[in-house]
């Protein structure tokens, strides 16, 4: 006799009805995740619009050609390091005591939209010390929420908020390649330091207004973070996007007696205690804040800890090879920018001029006394489109810029700021930056681009013109000479 039993329940997502900027984000994420193009497609069609417009202003076909070619291998170095961001920060987290820490945190929030906008938060707050870390960090952060199975956080949207560790107040901190070079005396160029001056920090980043720019813009990105999170049936979890998360990292077992070697702990200590020497060292000479804002400094710090941390050579090779795949990107494209950057700064026409001069030169003149703030914000935001690399384009602008703040009295040290603020933004619509962190969270750009566009949306105008109503806190300084 068949017993006759309740059916079993069944359990369902539900959502809230769709409202304000949660319904336009996932509307126009979506849009985006159809249309946005392949990265790689982007970067060739800025080869194209930078060579036409050096071809505009007088270049010669055969100049914008050797350009291109002299300059595509000048971010070489600057690939391998951003690889390595992403590689030694993977291993670093895979360790068992990281992993656990950043699993913990990820327990934290009660609440999708709350998850969201603790990422958020986390990715600005770590970029202040350091953007590669802020960017590990945050990515990690993103993979061990994406393992909760009880929140059902938007895997994309989390992303796209771990982002802002390069497209929020990143520069305003430790990190501003800017500000460090001015206070730098070794390192400013003689004829910039000639216009300029020495710059301390006491100027740049440590003043009240620079801290009040550093609260809008992580107060306003966590606010945009939190309403633009889908919730419910709208959410796209990590297992809906088919991402792996598994950071479980075990070496096999031994073959025979020459395999010991990679597995015993004795080379981890002894070559562990040779990087902490110089880790140690370092410190001590220049301090840890100047220590950890040297990227080759970071980068050996983070590998040196991942080494620590996985205790036996060949788990710590199991992970650095397991994430060795997600820097594809890098390798290809930062070529291709490195050519794009060459072609706007080297391709000259009969003047001498290249096409970077043309576009400071009509942007700056656009500006007055109080002008010239606002308009080298938003000068600032489109040369980061064209080339994302503050510090590269620092140096070839700047003299332009502060001659400018020279001839109207406006105040460097914060042109400065507001340069490198407002430079930042342009990172959350140029794939440039999106790849490491790509990466990191196995997403490809057309997934989380959609997001990061409504915080430019937002964050742009409010940062901009925040800049630009501190300006007026400022009275002009004279250069002062080393």
């Amino acid at each position: 006799m068949t017993q006759l039993t309740d059916p079993p329940t069944q359990i369902t997502k539900t959502a809230p009805k769709q409202r304000g900027l949660e319904a336009f984000a996932l509307r126009f994420a979506n849009w985006m995740e159809r249309w946005f193009p392949d990265t790689f497609a982007i970067v060739l069609v800025a080869v194209l619009v930078v060579g036409a417009g050096a071809l505009a202003i007088g270049a010669s076909p055969a100049e914008v050609s050797q350009s291109f070619g002299d300059g595509f291998w000048n971010l070489l170095p600057f690939s391998m390091q951003m690889a390595l961001v992403v590689v030694t920060g993977y291993a670093l987290a895979t360790s068992t005591p990281v992993r656990r820490i950043i699993e913990r945190i990820a327990v934290i929030p009660s609440t999708p939209r709350g998850a969201v906008a603790m990422v958020a938060f986390a990715a600005t707050a770590t970029s202040l010390l350091n953007w590669g870390f802020g960017l590990i960090f945050a990515g990690l952060l993103v993979r061990a929420l994406g393992r909760r199975t009880d929140l059902e956080v938007d895997y994309r949207a989390a992303s796209a908020a771990g982002y802002l560790s390069v497209g929020g107040p990143a520069m305003l901190g430790l990190s501003s390649s800017a500000a460090l070079l001015h206070a730098t005396p070794a390192s400013v160029p003689p004829e910039l330091l000639a216009i300029t001056g020495l710059i301390p920090l006491a100027e740049t980043l440590f003043t009240w207004q620079n801290l009040v720019m550093i609260l809008v813009m992580t107060s306003s990105a966590v606010l945009i973070a939190w309403a633009t999170a889908p919730r419910g049936d709208r959410a796209r979890t990590a297992r809906d996007l088919g991402v792996d998360l598994d950071d479980t990292v075990e070496a096999d077992d031994e073959v025979r007696p020459g395999d010991r070697l990679g597995r015993s702990p004795v080379l981890t200590v002894l070559i562990g205690a040779v990087m902490l020497g110089w880790i140690w060292t370092t410190i001590h000479k220049v301090g840890v804040f100047h220590a950890i804002s040297n990227l080759n400094n970071y980068l050996f710090i983070v590998l040196s800890l991942a080494f620590l941390l996985h205790g036996r050579p060949i788990r710590f090779v199991k992970a650095m090879t397991k994430a060795v795949p997600s820097v594809s990107g890098v390798i290809i494209q930062f070529p291709f920018y490195a050519g794009v950057a060459a072609i706007l700064v080297t391709a000259t026409n009969g003047e001498g001029k290249a096409l970077s001069h043309y576009l400071s030169d009509f942007f700056i003149q656009l500006g007055g006394h109080a002008g010239l703030p606002l308009i080298v914000g938003i000068y600032s935001v489109v040369m980061g489109i064209l080339v994302p690399s503050a510090g590269a384009k620092w140096v070839l602008e700047a003299p332009y810029i502060m001659g400018a703040a020279g001839d109207v009295h406006s105040n460097m040290a914060w042109l400065i700021e507001t340069y490198s603020g407002a430079e930042a933004l342009a990172n959350l619509i140029n794939p440039f930056w999106m790849l490491p962190l790509l990466g990191i969270v196995m997403l490809k750009a057309r997934q989380i681009v959609g997001f990061t566009f409504i915080y430019f949306i937002f964050l742009a105008p409010i940062t901009v013109l925040t800049f630009w109503a501190l300006s007026f806190t400022f009275s002009y300084a004279p250069p002062v000479m080393p």
